[in-house]
């Protein structure tokens, strides 16, 4: 079982004051609505992305490339530098005022490759790469964008944002990424062109609820939430590769063999997990994932959409079947609860939010996992190249887990996911995830090669 763990280590971010980006030319002053799916995401996300020396770019600064390649993407993406605005009904919309995004110019005292091999959150002195610039980080009256780009020592630099989340999914954020990527390259326009049309996922009228939403549902008794009342947290990754995705098929029947490498990880991630806290038998546990929707409509989303497109799928069992039953148990749940959600899951999820006066999403008692490796931050290139890492700054809270891509020190590549636990439990963890790959069943799967490659998200 390979585990993977970055080694902490304290350096300092000198910083200039954060100034306001306004688009370079003069954009529409309008009032745009958010759809009712993005009103669900009242919060603040935030991305990072490592780049290298690149000695063609040595006379290149990239604060200033980025600062003037952001001024005239703001031009096609004019609501990012508006301010968000509540109406009737908790309404959220973009007030287009033209005043701008936040942006921090900054240098390091240290290099690339002090960052170690293994390069993915979490990542030393982030709250000095992405500086909380005081009274910014509210979701109304605020920018709905910070930027910082921190130079380094080697002539590489980071390069960090963190994003009002109703504004825009991963998807959305890399849309205006590689946008910014291009411009800072020389392109006058985007290759795809933004488009707003978030009437696309309002609620329908009348608002009807024609689908089960357990990602709502209320959860009662507080004292079944172990995790969030440990002070013996720790922090862990493990790798998932093609040696552990073949051992994990080993366990797939011949019925369920359409699952990706999704639903094999988050089938064996929630079982391992549920065994190492010793629940209740009688308890039920849950398990949320984010599934994108932006192929599930007829006709189909427009291309360029950059609002959020996706919803929270809910797999559902009793820790006594999930430990008991095989391990295709729960692989079907969670492929069941991904296969939810559709156009019509959709629109009846906008009439929900709608119906309910836009209830938050329930992460209480509930394991949350999210998968950006298909996201592509790692392909945003600003003429240094591709980053060395690019997606989320976080592992996410306690009780979450981020599916990150990765290569390991072979060369292969898979996907690395951090988890949380407290220490008694994830020692428990790691030896049932490792019984899953016992090296006995890893070699008669090698002989094999019954297992066919698992398939895309």
């Amino acid at each position: 079982m390979a585990q993977i763990n970055n080694t902490p280590f304290t350096f300092t971010v000198r910083r200039r004051t954060p100034v306001l980006i306004r688009p370079a030319k003069h954009t529409p002053r309008e009032l745009k609505f958010l759809s009712d799916i993005d009103d669900q995401f009242r919060f603040q996300i935030e991305g990072i992305m490592l780049y290298s020396n690149n000695p063609k770019m040595r006379n290149k600064n990239p604060v200033s490339v980025i600062k003037e390649a952001l001024a005239k993407v703001l031009v096609f993406y004019y609501p990012f530098a508006g301010r968000l605005k509540e109406g009737s009904a908790k309404k959220l919309m973009v007030d287009c005022t033209g005043e701008g995004v936040l942006f921090i110019e900054a240098d390091a005292d240290v290099a690339l490759k002090q960052f170690g091999e293994a390069l993915h959150p979490p990542f030393p002195c982030l709250d000095q790469l992405l500086y909380n610039v005081p009274e910014s980080s509210g979701i109304l009256n605020s920018p709905l964008l910070l930027i910082q780009v921190t130079r380094l020592l080697c002539g590489g630099f980071i390069f960090a944002l963190r994003l009002n989340h109703t504004m825009s999914d991963a998807f959305g954020i890399v849309q205006f990424l590689r946008t910014l990527g291009e411009m800072a390259r020389g392109a006058s326009s985007p290759s795809t062109l933004p488009v707003w049309q978030r009437e696309f996922l309002n609620a329908r009228d009348p608002p009807r609820v024609t689908c089960t939403h357990h990602e709502f549902n209320e959860m009662i008794d507080p004292n079944i939430d172990l995790t969030t009342r440990m002070n013996d947290m720790i922090l862990k990754s493990f790798f998932f590769g093609p040696v552990e995705l073949s051992a994990l098929h080993r366990f797939v029947p011949r019925h369920l063999k359409s699952c990706s490498t999704f639903d094999v990880i988050t089938a064996c991630l929630w079982r391992c997990r549920t065994i190492s806290l010793q629940l209740n038998p009688k308890d039920e546990t849950r398990i949320v994932f984010i599934v994108s929707a932006r192929n599930k409509f007829s006709p189909p989303l427009p291309i360029g959409y950059d609002g959020n497109c996706f919803a929270c799928a809910v797999a559902i069992s009793t820790v006594f079947d999930l430990l008991n039953k095989p391990f295709s148990h729960a692989l079907e749940i969670v492929m069941k609860a991904k296969s939810s959600v559709n156009e019509e899951y959709m629109r009846s999820l906008a009439d929900l939010i709608v119906i309910k006066g836009r209830p938050s999403v329930t992460v209480f008692q509930n394991y949350v996992v999210n998968d950006v490796t298909h996201a592509r931050f790692d392909v945003v290139d600003f003429g240094w190249g591709k980053p060395a890492f690019g997606g989320p700054a976080t592992t996410g809270y306690l009780d979450s887990s981020i599916y990150f891509p990765y290569t390991n020190p072979k060369g292969e590549s898979g996907v690395v996911v951090p988890i949380h636990l407290p220490s008694v439990a994830m020692e428990k963890f790691a030896t049932e995830l490792n019984n899953m790959f016992a090296q006995n069943n890893r070699h008669q799967i090698l002989q094999t090669n019954k297992f066919s490659p698992p398939s895309k998200l």
